[in-house]
């Protein structure tokens, strides 16, 4: 049973405001998740985090003109998302409420995914409307709302799509001039052999290179990002959240890798036994093992085992 009303994601340079806010909801009988008040000397930040989310019936985003914390954007923003695919999909609700502090009109391009949620914004730091508005999306009460433009088809690395269909058009946009057709139609085949291998055709082709290349340290770190995004958008989607780099980065992040480019044995060792890359410390190669060897349904491989290495 969720112990919490409200997680409180927020850049920790808008923590005045938030702090305010969280004053607010418990003096009109809500239990806000707070950082400041729950995470007390030598906690694992991460850990309190993660479960901080879990234990609440609602996720908050705070938007402002600072734009994102590191952590804010590197951890909350992914653990509240995938909380709620993986609430969806036990059929169990988690609310997700975008916050546009002042001076922000609308949420940024860099997040629009967020969007399919409609937002609530504060247009003064002490704006009763917008706060009677939270508390009562909070508590799940019936409001009059506004219709915010829902965004089907963002270029992001992440979208909130459960069960796509066949009808709706996917973003294949490419800074290279490739066409992701064929990796979209497996991807929505579930043929994730085929996509995998196509995954590394028009990754090669975009930097430049034939078949049968490898790629150098320096093409991956300055991989072009649109292509990057449709890719990872691709993977995403059609595996309800399951696989892509957004997710592999993700994992990445919280065996304590960082996305800084450089290269970390201890965490890289992590992470492969978290996506079934490492078998009892033994890394898998890709050159001698064959693809029959390895269960490649959504559900039953380890969560970022795809695209692979």
């Amino acid at each position: 049973m969720a112990q919490f009303d409200v997680f409180l994601a927020h850049n920790s340079q808008d923590k005045p405001q938030v702090i305010e806010i969280a004053r607010h909801l418990k003096q009109n009988g809500l239990n806000p998740w707070l950082d400041k008040e729950q995470i007390l000397g030598g906690d694992t930040i991460l850990e309190k985090v993660t479960d901080g989310i879990r234990q609440s019936k609602t996720g908050a985003f705070f938007i402002s003109p600072n734009g994102l914390g590191n952590f804010q954007e590197n951890i909350e923003l992914y653990t509240v998302i995938n909380w709620f695919l993986t609430q969806q999909r036990k059929s169990q609700g988690f609310r997700v409420i975008p916050i546009l502090l002042p001076g922000v009109a609308k949420v940024p391009d860099k997040i629009d995914y967020l969007a399919i949620w409609r937002w609530i914004q504060f247009t003064k730091s002490n704006d009763e409307e917008a706060l009677d508005d939270l508390i009562r999306s909070i508590r799940g009460r019936d409001t009059e709302v506004k219709a915010q433009p829902v965004i089907q088809t963002p270029d992001i690395p992440i979208v909130i799509q459960l069960k796509p269909q066949a009808n709706q058009t996917d973003n294949l946009a490419s800074e290279k001039g490739i066409d992701y057709t064929r990796l979209r139609d497996l991807l929505a085949a579930k043929n994730w052999r085929e996509a995998d291998q196509e995954t590394y055709r028009v990754m090669i082709q975009a930097v430049g290179k034939e078949k049968g290349d490898y790629f150098t340290s320096d093409e991956l770190l300055n991989f072009p990002c649109t292509d990057l995004r449709t890719i990872d958008h691709l993977w995403v989607r059609y595996s309800n959240g399951h696989f892509g780099f957004s997710v592999q980065k993700e994992i990445y992040l919280s065996v304590g890798g960082k996305a800084d480019g450089k290269y970390y044995e201890k965490a890289w060792e992590k992470f492969g036994d978290r996506v079934g890359w490492r078998v009892k410390i033994n890394w898998i190669s890709w050159d001698w093992i064959s693809y029959s060897d390895v269960n490649f349904s959504d559900t039953a491989s380890p969560r970022g085992h795809l695209p692979t290495r």
